[in-house]
């Protein structure tokens, strides 16, 4: 074993196919992620946010793992682990869903790839879901194949990321919409371009299916990607916590349901077909969510990104605690999610934030603070 950044490297912690890359091009912070290194720092979060909302960021984040699902069976089990309605969908489609518990608290918030009628992936936040896939396929006798494929997607986003793509990919996935995706291969090497991303920007995902190939494809998109400025970054906190997008382990887990984080949307109500939590999902629905997440944003230095839960209280009583929170470049104030009852989580009501000893005021506000159109 050998210590890199703080971080000890073991078997159990596996580095990525684009791992001497990330560190040629200078990465100096890394994290553990679904048992992989994951990027976290080149320069500054200010730095990498501006390369990202004006020109491209590309981020490894092959520590987003996939749990691929093949066999005649394929879509009743995704379909019993994911809220969304599974049978919509058509080849070439993905969809943001939860894998949730029996209790309705979200497990997982993976994007679903439909690659054919019986060959689905789960893009995977941070989450061991291959196990509980593994374990509910068996436990029901589903006729499936449930492992994880030879895939390690990089992100390609920013408002010039349609140019590198085209440059690279040609204006057929290039001008794909939004949570759509081709299988396609560049120079013999299979690869998989969708237009998704963790960024709030525009954008699009580049997945690897050949691990050898990780250095090829790394050089490839910087040199397209030099004329647009292309630069490598990490998933930006920053632009994240503007766009409203949620991070599994900050802003939901076991506990917290798809309803409380305001994304019924997401839940199917309407499908015939059964899923994991949707008993429970039913009654909270019917009895209505007692807290909510919601936007907050305060004054104050700027301040990091959290370590941990922040308190926040009305009038003297804690109502609830900050999952996220960052100083916005944009608005020049703090920003963040919180998770508080539902009679203080409407746009304007004013909270207390219980802060490095002190207590700073905020207002609560509407989730997305900013959304550029993505169509």
């Amino acid at each position: 074993m050998s210590e890199l950044f703080g971080i000890v490297r073991s078997p159990r912690l596996r580095a990525s196919p684009f791992y001497e890359a990330t560190v040629r091009a200078g990465a100096k912070a890394f994290m553990p992620y679904n048992h992989m290194l994951l990027p976290s720092m080149y320069t500054t979060r200010e730095e990498e946010y501006e390369t990202l909302v004006n020109a491209v960021a590309i981020w490894d984040v092959a520590a987003q793992r996939q749990v691929e699902i093949r066999g005649p069976d394929a879509e009743a089990l995704t379909q019993y682990l994911c809220t969304r309605d599974v049978k919509r969908l058509r080849p070439g489609q993905a969809r943001y869903t939860f894998v949730c518990n029996h209790d309705g608290g979200t497990l997982n918030d993976p994007v679903l790839l439909k690659l054919a009628d019986d060959h689905f992936w789960l893009s995977l936040a941070d989450r061991d879901i291959l196990l509980w896939a593994q374990a509910v396929a068996a436990e029901r006798n589903f006729d499936v194949a449930v492992g994880e494929p030879d895939v390690s997607p990089l992100q390609v986003q920013g408002p010039l990321s349609a140019d590198l793509i085209g440059d690279v990919f040609g204006p057929e996935i290039r001008d794909q919409k939004y949570y759509n995706f081709v299988e396609t291969e560049l120079d013999g090497v299979p690869l998989v371009v969708s237009r998704t991303g963790w960024s709030g920007e525009f954008g699009y995902e580049v997945f690897l299916r050949d691990g050898s190939k990780g250095p090829w494809l790394w050089d490839l998109l910087f040199a397209a990607g030099e004329k647009y400025g292309a630069k490598p970054g990490a998933p930006n906190q920053i632009r994240r916590i503007e766009g409203g997008i949620l991070s599994y382990g900050n802003d939901m887990d076991d506990f917290v349901t798809p309803l409380e984080l305001g994304l019924d949307r997401l839940v199917q109500f309407d499908s015939a077909d059964d899923f994991i939590g949707r008993s429970a999902l039913d009654a909270q629905r019917a009895q209505g969510v007692e807290r909510e997440l919601t936007g907050i944003r305060f004054g104050g230095d700027p301040v990091g990104y959290n370590p941990e839960f922040i308190d926040v209280s009305r009038q003297g009583e804690t109502v609830g605690y900050i999952t996220s929170m960052v100083y916005s470049p944009r608005y020049s104030a703090n920003i963040g999610f919180v998770l508080v009852g539902v009679d203080h989580a409407g746009p304007g009501t004013q909270l207390d934030i219980i802060l490095d000893g002190g207590i700073r005021h905020g207002v609560t506000a509407e989730i997305p603070f900013v959304d550029p159109i993505k169509k």
